[in-house]
């Protein structure tokens, strides 16, 4: 009876929180509000989820998007250097990861951590879902930018984010 009427109770929950946070108040009103819409959104929208996801370790969530928080703050600071210092000393190119996650859920949250840091975009997914293109501001050794990006990024969100 309760997964029908919160057939992603975990997106409720941030729904209601991103809702008050966007008013800037917790004011009845406003609860109330975001409550419904926080109830009705993933009620309406559950038909068009192919899979239900589980979190699976909420602590390594948290300290994933920590790291997450801390990498854009420092990605932030190498872009501005790179950016002030000499365009010459650029060297911009396209790096292919491949995947070991495999949830669409997953792959998703993947592509846009990458593109929420600062001087990296994800850009393409392959057909297959085997490989994402990344584009790199500056790129002194790819390889070492795909090993950072699947220790510090991919590891967790498998670790994370499973299909129920």
């Amino acid at each position: 009876m309760l997964k029908r009427i919160f057939p992603h109770p975990i997106l409720t929950v941030v729904l209601l929180i991103v809702w008050l946070f966007l008013n800037n108040t917790i004011a009845t009103g406003h609860i109330v509000l975001g409550l419904v819409l926080a109830i009705l959104i993933p009620w309406l929208t559950s038909a068009y989820w192919p899979e239900r996801n589980c979190i699976k370790k909420p602590f390594t969530l948290l300290k994933f998007l920590l790291l997450v928080l801390w990498d854009i703050l420092v990605a932030n600071l190498k872009v501005a250097v790179l950016i002030l210092g000499k365009r010459a000393n650029l060297k911009p190119g396209f790096i292919t990861i491949e995947l070991d996650v495999k949830t669409p859920l997953g792959i998703s949250v993947l592509a846009n951590v990458i593109s929420l840091t600062p001087g990296t975009v994800s850009c393409d997914l392959s057909m297959d879902r085997q490989s994402l293109l990344v584009h790199a501001l500056h790129i002194e050794d790819a390889q070492q930018i795909i090993d950072e990006i699947k220790q510090r990024y991919e590891k967790p969100i498998i670790e994370v984010f499973t299909a129920c």
